[in-house]
C-alpha cells in the first residue's frame, strides 16, 4: 500500500490551495482517508478525514469552514481544498489511512488509528 502526496507550495496568506494524495495497492473505495499536518517543532495534529463511503467528513476546529476534504474513488485520491490561508497553516501535510476496510475509525483524530502514511507535502504560508 502506497501514498503519495503532492500538491504543497508556497502562497501568500488569504490564497488557496489544493493538495492530493493518490494511492495504491488495495481498493481504494473501501477505506477511510485522513489529512494530518506537522510544523517545525510540533506535534503533528489531525486536519481532516472522510469516511471510506465518503459520506462524512470531519474537520479541525482551526481549519473548520476554510478547508474541504474529498475523495475520488475512480482516480484513488483524496483531495483537500485550502481557502483563506494563513501562516498557521505552514506545515508538512501528511495523508493517511487505515489497515481495515469499511471501517471508520472512531477516534479519527488520533494519529494511532491510521496505519498506512504519505511522505508528506510542504505547505507554506507567507504573510
Amino acid at each position: 500500500v502506497q501514498l503519495q502526496a503532492s500538491g504543497g507550495g508556497l502562497v501568500q496568506t488569504g490564497a488557496s490551495l489544493k493538495i492530493s494524495c493518490e494511492t495504491s495497492g488495495r481498493t481504494f473505495s473501501s477505506y477511510a482517508m485522513g489529512w494530518f499536518r506537522q510544523a517545525p517543532g510540533k506535534e503533528r495534529e489531525f486536519v481532516a478525514s472522510i469516511s471510506w463511503g465518503g459520506a462524512r467528513t470531519y474537520y479541525a476546529n482551526s481549519v473548520k469552514e476554510r478547508f474541504t476534504m474529498s475523495r475520488d474513488n475512480a482516480k484513488a485520491t483524496v483531495h483537500l481544498h485550502m481557502n483563506s490561508l494563513k501562516p498557521e497553516d505552514t506545515a508538512l501535510y501528511y495523508c493517511a489511512s487505515p489497515s481495515k476496510p469499511r471501517y471508520n475509525p472512531p477516534r479519527y483524530v488520533e494519529r494511532s488509528s491510521y496505519d498506512y502514511w504519505g511522505q508528506g507535502t510542504q505547505v507554506t504560508v507567507s504573510s
